[in-house]
């Protein structure tokens, strides 16, 4: 199965109608940056986003629409909070009060929440026994990203970690993922499935794992051209942190927005 396959079978291509995911699926993805309105400015003029407030219980927040669909959500840090800015994928739970007490139990840590937000749903942020932050979503109203592998909604997320037998047992014993192996004597990689359906991944990369920013979960947002989305990256005031890369999946370039969050632009390879 390529990674295309995968996403399209991990995500919706419009919520209307549809159920809450399936536990352990990345359903979400959100964004927590200094300056709201720049933030805005910024998104919308790389993928097309426009935006609506709330809810107000996390503050000031927007959720992110493409074509009407919510894909994303953006908030603003309280003042002083010296947190890194980052994209963070919110995966399903049924129950996030259990799945935070789970979290803890398997040696990870709640760093917000659990919390309801509004009618919305109620959500967690945790981090892995590494220190990756990701986040928890038990959908009400809320159901999570209404549209998936399109140019300008999330694609696809991936934990980046030192290696992947030190902390896959973690989000095994939380989530119930089952690995799926990518056999290679050099590359230390495996997906995440969820009955039987890769929805993440988590890559090995050892030595070369960035010190500022050590294990970590990475957005890839899909786009029509990443060479040109790049390019704009640059031109809106971020910068490119990898430069141009192809792989069996597509063409991708790992970016940072102004404030420094990082994520992967992918123009995934449909053919493959």
């Amino acid at each position: 199965m390529t990674m295309t396959e995968a996403r399209a079978s991990a995500g919706r291509r419009d919520g209307a109608g549809a159920g809450p995911s399936t536990p352990g699926t990345p359903c979400w993805v959100s964004l927590m940056a200094h300056g709201l309105e720049a933030t805005q400015e910024f998104y919308g003029a790389l993928f097309g986003w426009e935006f609506r407030p709330g809810p107000e219980q996390l503050g000031p927040y927007v959720r992110a629409l493409l074509d009407g669909h919510e894909v994303a959500g953006i908030g603003q840090l309280p003042p002083g909070r010296q947190l890194p800015i980052a994209w963070t994928p919110y995966l399903a739970t049924d129950d996030a009060d259990a799945t935070a007490e789970a979290v803890r139990h398997c040696g990870g840590t709640v760093g917000v929440g659990p919390i309801t937000a509004g009618r919305a749903g109620r959500m967690a942020v945790a981090l892995d026994p590494t220190g990756a932050v990701f986040g928890l979503w038990q959908a009400a109203r809320h159901l999570g990203s209404a549209v998936v592998g399109e140019p300008g909604a999330p694609a696809w997320y991936e934990l980046v970690t030192r290696e992947t037998s030190g902390v896959f047992p973690f989000y095994r014993n939380v989530f119930g993922f089952t690995e799926e192996a990518v056999v290679s004597a050099d590359f230390d990689y495996l997906r995440l499935c969820v009955d039987g359906r890769p929805v993440a991944s988590m890559h090995g990369v050892g030595d070369a794992l960035p010190r500022d920013t050590g294990p970590h979960w990475m957005t890839y947002f899909e786009v029509a051209d990443a060479d040109e989305a790049a390019d704009r990256v640059v031109e809106l005031g971020g910068h490119v942190v990898r430069p141009a890369w192809d792989d069996a999946y597509g063409r991708m370039v790992t970016v940072a927005d102004p404030e420094g969050a990082v994520f992967t632009v992918v123009r995934s390879d449909r053919e493959g």
